[in-house]
């Protein structure tokens, strides 16, 4: 049997950019995905403490050291600039 974990974390981070045109993802510094071990392309649950949504979305690198937190696509109309997010990685172990 297999259980799914949180396997990593970027928590209270703030919305740095939202641009509904774009495709889709949520666009992460690339130096906090090498802190928190978060992979391009990952599976991640958003949780938006402001405006209570939730949603899942992947991956995009964005360039070191600029803080981005971008949410693009449909994503960026359940979050806004200032935002306070939770990114969440769930991996799945063997009991």
């Amino acid at each position: 049997m297999f259980r799914e974990a949180l396997f990593a974390k970027i928590h209270g981070a703030a919305v740095t950019q939202c641009d509904p045109d774009y495709v889709g993802s949520i666009t992460i510094d690339t130096d906090l995905l090498d802190a928190t071990g978060l992979r391009v392309n990952e599976k991640v649950l958003v949780a938006d403490a402001n405006s209570t949504n939730r949603f899942e979305t992947y991956v995009f690198e964005g360039e070191p050291g600029s803080g981005i937190i971008g949410v693009n696509g449909a994503a960026a109309q359940l979050t806004g600039i200032g935002h306070r997010v939770i990114i969440m990685s769930f991996c799945h172990l063997d009991e």
